[in-house]
């Protein structure tokens, strides 16, 4: 974990903004501003998945080199707030996560909820927004988010039988293309909304995804195939040649509402 006075809320990987592609690390840190120290943590809880997204800053720094496309990284532990969630999303600011309290999580009073929306979470989504925009525009089409997460092995006592999966909501555009490209290699459990369902009102793929029209995907990584640069390497190689296969096809960059399954959708 890396604690800082002067913290930037998120990090932009510049790439070819011609191509259409998006990449997307809602959990890619565990990092501090130091005015909120450790959350009264011990170091040991920032190595777990309940502060970041193990391995996934280098599977999208890696992704970002290989297809030269731009990614937007959040630079700020999902403890302090969770940008993968709509502002009203209970889970947005957690006091309790995986069987850890949070102190500095508890009390939290409005005007601090409302603090680190406005110095962390909304700084990034705007990024994500910002960059979305510009594909498009500079793209002279619909683009292809992709995001990148990671799941913890075992979670609350089960084991994840999974080593990566794919969330959506009703656009499967991006989505089954991918998983049907994963599920040739015969070794690979590939889940199909596992170990999360993808219909989460108000979370970054429904925000800038959903709402827009625009071909999405998450994929997420079991942890224990990515925890060093090497296996996160080889994990971004596997996903580089089919990320650029389903940017070739000609209906990811087309506008599609088919709403969500988590609630009214308004087209942005």
């Amino acid at each position: 974990m890396i604690r800082s006075a002067v913290f930037a809320p998120f990090e932009l990987i510049d790439g070819d903004r011609k191509r259409g592609i998006v990449l997307l690390a809602d959990h890619a840190k565990r990092d501090l501003p130091d005015e909120y120290g450790d959350l009264g943590l011990p170091a040991s809880e920032f190595q777990r998945h309940i502060a970041y997204d193990i391995g996934v800053e280098q599977v999208t720094r890696k992704l970002a080199a290989l297809t030269g496309a731009p990614a937007v990284l959040a630079n700020f532990s999902r403890l302090l707030i969770d940008p993968n969630r709509g502002e009203d999303d209970p889970t947005l600011i957690r006091q309790l996560y995986d069987g850890t309290i949070v102190p500095g999580n508890y009390p939290m009073t409005p005007q601090e909820r409302e603090k680190r929306l406005d110095r962390f979470y909304r700084p990034y989504q705007d990024a994500v927004g910002a960059l979305v925009a510009s594909v498009a525009r500079l793209s002279g089409r619909a683009p292809f988010l992709f995001s990148v997460h990671s799941f913890t092995p075992n979670m609350q006592g089960h084991a994840r039988p999974w080593h990566v999966g794919l969330l959506w909501d009703r656009d499967d555009r991006a989505a089954r293309p991918i998983i049907e490209l994963l599920s040739r290699d015969e070794t690979l459990v590939v889940g199909d909304n596992e170990p999360y369902d993808g219909a989460l009102r108000g979370d970054t793929m429904f925000s800038h995804g959903t709402a827009n029209g625009y071909a999405h995907a998450l994929v997420e990584i079991r942890q224990d195939l990515i925890a060093d640069d090497a296996t996160a390497d080889a994990w971004a190689e596997r996903l580089a040649g089919i990320v650029d296969a389903v940017n070739a096809r000609s209906d990811i960059h087309e506008v599609r509402h088919f709403g969500s399954r988590s609630g009214p959708v308004q087209a942005g």
